[in-house]
């Protein structure tokens, strides 16, 4: 290859591979190591989906979660294999380092006629532009891993799929393990809680990544409140924000856009959106844009004539009674989003509730609170987390009580993004958007 065609295809490679934000190789490579730290001498296995793997949608391929979580690779096909050093001098003639190698497959020349060029393991330049040790073909996987299991009793783990679903990795352990030079002595341990621990807290380059996604999704909530009037579809109103929210760099929807009115209003994943909004309803929009893989998830609710009704005001100000009661609440290193426990910001939330308003038969309000408080949002819009830690520094989640009558057919619905600051302090992301009833009017009517 001569340099100018080295070059050329650097430039091209750049272009497709790397075409969302991408943090810095150090930053992926230290997620590598820490969770090498959490196995405690033991080898991990993940694999990539192929491209018939991966979401069969309007948008192409998309990474898995975790696998791009500790590689920044968003191509299919690939595969990750790191070893943990051995902390014990005498378990082995030569203790063993910490080891990471990214397996990618060969070049296929006729698929990427259709797909564009691809980075191979042969390029000299993968390891630099990866930010891998190690970079070789997909095919010497098997070797790899003989060579750098220990003798005697191995922990290997991977993601071993879940509610008897498959993963990405199942298929490919399984013919591992059917070789005939597969060692009879490993075990098999699911790597999911212990990269959840990790991807719990987010460091400052995916805040900034989330807070992308929010900025481009409150504008798009902005766009929505003024075009809302009487006879607009749902559709139109998903429509225009998934467009606000692409203008603005966000790929794709985070989530099935959710834009309810009248009775759909207290529907929780109406996702038709094929209504006409009527005068004297009200509208839910939970709707929010991902970013370099990174999603937001925010929600409104808005009167359809732009004038909330006395009932409709009522309710509207008790769910955001019951957001800001919650807000107060945060204690940082104690609060936690679910549970029953004092601590519970779900449980002060609900007391609200039940202590404000009566349905019409009198009866309090809480039992129209059918859903959670709140979950932890980053590359997955319920992302994973451990539900064990209360709310602490890095975090990154949603605030969202609602109420939903469906025989008043009346539901609102005001979820907010909320980050813990290195200071401790509880940082509403998405404060750009109105939030009482008055702001929201006036949101509305302003042009």
């Amino acid at each position: 290859m001569t340099r100018k065609t080295a070059l050329l295809f650097l430039f091209l490679f750049g272009t497709c591979a790397f075409s969302i934000e991408r943090q810095s190789n150090a930053d992926y490579r230290a997620r590598r190591v820490a969770l090498a730290n959490e196995m405690h001498v033991a080898t991990l296995i993940l694999f990539a989906p192929t491209e018939a793997e991966g979401p069969n949608d309007l948008y192409g391929f998309r990474q898995d979660d975790n696998f791009y979580y500790l590689t920044g690779w968003a191509e299919p096909g690939a595969a990750l294999l790191i070893s943990s050093p051995s902390q014990d001098p005498t378990s082995t003639p030569n203790p063993r380092g910490y080891t990471e190698i990214l397996f990618l497959p060969a070049h296929n020349s006729t698929q990427e006629k259709w797909t564009g060029p691809k980075l191979g393991p042969e390029d000299p330049s993968a390891p630099r532009i990866t930010g891998f040790d190690k970079v070789e073909p997909l095919d010497k996987m098997h070797d790899e891993l003989l060579r750098v299991l220990p003798p005697g009793r191995a922990i290997v783990y991977s993601d071993l799929g879940s509610d008897r679903e498959t993963s990405a990795s199942t298929g490919p352990l399984q013919w591992l393990r059917r070789t005939n030079s597969f060692p009879s002595f490993v075990s098999f341990s699911d790597v999911k809680p212990l990269i959840a621990k990790l991807r719990t807290t987010k460091d400052a380059g995916e805040h900034a990544l989330v807070d992308h996604a929010v900025q481009a999704s409150v504008a798009a909530h902005l766009a929505a409140l003024k075009a809302i009037h009487p006879g607009v579809t749902e559709r139109e109103i998903s429509a225009l924000m998934q467009y606000e929210f692409g203008k603005r760099g966000c790929e794709r929807p985070a989530y099935a856009p959710i834009v309810g009115s009248g009775l759909y209003s207290t529907v929780l994943h109406y996702s038709d959106d094929s209504a006409t909004l009527k005068d004297g309803d009200v509208v839910v929009m939970d709707v929010g844009g991902e970013y370099s893989m990174y999603a937001s998830d925010i929600t409104r609710t808005a009167p359809v004539n732009g004038k909330f009704t006395a009932r409709q005001r009522e309710v509207y100000d008790i769910v955001l009674g019951a957001q800001e009661a919650a807000i107060h609440a945060f204690q940082i290193g104690k609060s936690k989003l679910t549970g029953n426990s004092p601590e519970s910001l779900y449980r002060i939330a609900l007391e609200y509730i039940n202590t404000h308003g009566k349905d019409q038969h009198g009866a309090p309000l809480g039992k129209y609170f059918i859903h959670g408080l709140g979950h932890h949002v980053g590359l997955n819009v319920h992302d994973a987390s451990d539900p064990s830690l209360p709310l602490d520094k890095g975090m990154v989640f949603t605030l969202e009580p609602g109420i939903y009558i469906p025989e008043e057919k009346l539901g609102v619905r005001i979820e907010d993004m909320f980050y813990v600051d290195p200071a401790g302090k509880l940082v509403m992301m998405s404060h750009g958007l109105p939030r009482t009833a008055d702001e929201v009017e006036r949101a509305m009517t302003t042009k």
